[in-house]
């Protein structure tokens, strides 16, 4: 407010000498002649005042119009100037309300609109490293694919788009299924922005889908390194590519290199199972059955599973079914209430003939948690204690509709896999498979069904398989299907009726 009093008295005291000194000039006498050419005028102090001022007013309108006539040849001559740099910013304006409206265009979901915006961007700014992109996405909106893969290319050329094009083009290999030509632009991405959280995930895949594990698992590396994964998420991805690494060496027969790669898959991540599993495989083989065992104890304290139990079965293949029962006990301590471990326990003991107690061990899971694998176990008990057909089809006859139970199953497409895998077969993705029971079954019994013949022992297995086969192809005219059933799944041989 202060400024505002300052600036009306400043304003006042200007207006008031300005009209003091008009009044002086007016008051005082005398005049100006001026003689030119013949011409004579005479001229008062104020009217002189006024000649100078327009004198002056009129010489800065020369100067003016002079320097808008050099500006003038100056742009016919192609030389920059005011005039130029107007049009030039008009221009500008146009080529960026025009870039604008393509960018909310292509969110609209309008690929016409934004390639014509597009189009009329480039043709005002003259900056294709800002238009370029635009009209690549307007193409791909429009399915444009040759136009766009054209300006990718385009943008290849330039340094500062050069990760842009690439990845454009990767991007159409990929929906294309060239994966060979992808993987290298991956690289070669992955080598301009090695930060690129997209880039390093499509490299993982792409190394992964091509069985390069030691590839993967540098690039898993640089994702660590950028900060891109958290530690405990890197140490359990590196598990996965050491164990898939450690599979191709022993699929090569390498079996030094097979030994260190399944003994350092289980050290990164010891709940990971097919690695506590490979891993407890290799120490059998060098004749170490304490560190396997060790091996497969933590592995079920953190999951029971019933590859865990067949692998801890193979420490000791020959040993009758009560020893075997015995040395279980050392591996379910830990977990004696979960379900896998009492359809374990149920299994030892019917391999044991102990059906009572394999009753016992089985308890209320076929009401509380029913699966196909324990209501086979309730039919294998019941024929065990003698009991009628009717029984023993009555349970395999639910069993036949029954959930299968846990199953390796894609955290993302829900895809339900026989085997553990460390790509999923449906989707491609990466460390995605979890034991846990699926929405809906899709696929057979789980393996740990299998458990049972393993236990009972490998003749006991050669002997029922050729008793299957022969019933099959003799009765295949007339059986019923869940007599077929039951002689595939149940080892156990009933007793006969006094």
């Amino acid at each position: 407010m202060l400024w505002s009093l300052i600036k009306i008295v400043f304003f006042v005291a200007l207006v008031a000498l300005v009209a003091f000194g008009g009044m002086i000039l007016m008051d005082s006498e005398g005049s100006m002649d001026i003689a030119f050419m013949g011409f004579k005028v005479s001229l008062s102090p104020i009217k002189v005042v006024i000649a100078l001022v327009v004198l002056l007013v009129a010489a800065w309108l020369i100067l003016k119009i002079a320097g808008l006539c050099v500006a003038l040849v100056k742009f016919l001559l192609g030389d920059e100037t005011a005039i130029s740099r107007y049009f030039d910013r008009n221009r500008e304006r146009k080529g960026f309300e025009a870039m604008a409206e393509g960018l909310m265009a292509l969110a609209s979901g309008e690929g016409r609109v934004a390639m014509s915006k597009a189009s009329k961007a480039e043709k005002y700014l003259r900056k294709p490293e800002l238009t370029n992109l635009l009209i690549a996405q307007a193409a791909e909106m429009t399915g444009d694919r040759r136009k766009a893969q054209d300006v990718y290319r385009r943008l290849v050329k330039d340094d500062r788009t050069r990760f842009v094009g690439v990845r454009g083009i990767m991007k159409h290999k990929l929906e294309e299924g060239d994966t060979e030509t992808a993987l290298k632009l991956a690289e070669k991405a992955f080598a301009l922005k090695p930060k690129h959280v997209e880039t390093q995930d499509t490299l993982l895949g792409l190394q992964a889908g091509k069985s390069d594990w030691a590839a993967a698992r540098t690039t898993l590396s640089a994702k660590l390194k950028h900060g891109a994964i958290p530690r405990d998420v890197h140490k359990r991805r590196d598990a996965v590519l050491a164990l898939s690494e450690a599979k191709g060496v022993f699929e090569a027969g390498a079996t030094v290199e097979a030994r260190e790669a399944a003994i350092e898959a289980n050290k990164k991540s010891p709940d990971l199972i097919p690695a506590a599993v490979l891993a407890s495989d290799e120490y059998v083989r060098q004749g170490k059955p304490r560190p396997a065992a060790r091996i497969l104890k933590k592995a079920w304290d953190s999951q029971p599973h019933p590859d865990l139990a067949a692998a801890f079965a193979r420490i000791v293949p020959d040993e009758t079914p009560k020893a075997r029962l015995k040395r279980f006990a050392g591996l379910v301590r830990a977990k004696p209430g979960h379900p896998e471990t009492k359809m374990l326990l149920a299994e030892l003991n019917i391999a044991a003939e102990d059906f009572p107690e394999a009753r016992r061990m089985l308890g209320d899971l076929v009401k509380s948690d029913p699966t196909a694998r324990s209501m086979t176990l309730m039919a294998a008990i019941e024929r065990g204690e003698g009991a009628d057909d009717v029984v023993v089809r009555g349970w395999l006859t639910q069993a036949l509709t029954a959930s299968h139970g846990p199953q390796w199953v894609c955290d993302k497409c829900q895809t339900v896999h026989p085997a553990w895998a460390p790509i999923c077969d449906n989707c491609a993705a990466f460390d995605t498979l979890s034991w846990r029971t699926p929405a809906h079954s899709e696929v057979s019994m789980p393996a740990g069904t299998e458990m049972l013949p393993m236990i009972v022992g490998a003749d006991a297995v050669l002997t029922n398989d050729a008793e299957v086969a022969h019933d099959i192809d003799q009765e295949a005219a007339n059986v019923d299907i869940v007599e077929v059933v039951a002689e595939d799944v149940d080892p156990i041989e009933k007793p006969e009726k006094p």
